[in-house]
């Protein structure tokens, strides 16, 4: 099995909503970039809640629209064993430091998790840590999860009354 590494996150002061997804499929590794396996969802759903075409933006201009709208992105695995893409594969994982970006963060408001792998091993990560936090779960914007769009989209508004521009 292949060793696969996460990014660095994507955060700033003004961060106030964070989103955590497991680890970079094949995709993502081979481009280096967040959510780059074209039948991922991401960026169209979180274009739809910030109000902006992220699909049709270059990446490093749908970054600096995710941070001016306060949102940071990043990965509860630091590192893990799997072949493929898929979360059920992940193997031997070690975490990130979650609790150390988090203090970080002096306007963080909500940690949102992009799936249910993302939930199960970020929550044990926060431990108590986690409390401070609205804590939503997002239906997981991979293709391997056939929740119909229209339906992620609802769940996934319910991170529009934390965002706005940054100052």
């Amino acid at each position: 099995m292949t060793l696969k590494r996460c990014f660095p996150p994507v955060v700033d002061a003004h961060t106030r909503v964070l989103i955590l997804g497991s680890l970079p499929g094949e995709a993502s590794l081979a481009q280096s970039q967040y959510y780059a396996y074209k039948h991922n969802q991401f960026w169209r759903l979180a274009g739809e809640v910030i109000g902006q075409d992220l699909p049709g933006m270059e990446y490093a201009a749908r970054l600096k629209a995710l941070l001016a709208h306060r949102i940071g992105l990043w990965d509860v695995v630091a590192e893990a064993k799997r072949e493929g893409s898929l979360d059920s594969k992940i193997r031997d994982h070690a975490g990130n430091d979650l609790s150390s970006l988090i203090a970080s963060l002096p306007n963080l408001a909500v940690i949102a998790f992009n799936g249910g792998t993302a939930e199960r091993i970020g929550l044990k990560a926060l431990g108590s840590h986690g409390g401070s936090y609205r804590i939503v779960r997002l239906p997981s914007s991979s293709p391997a999860h056939t929740m119909p769009y229209a339906e992620k989209l609802y769940a996934w508004r319910e991170l529009e009354p934390w965002l706005g521009k940054a100052d």
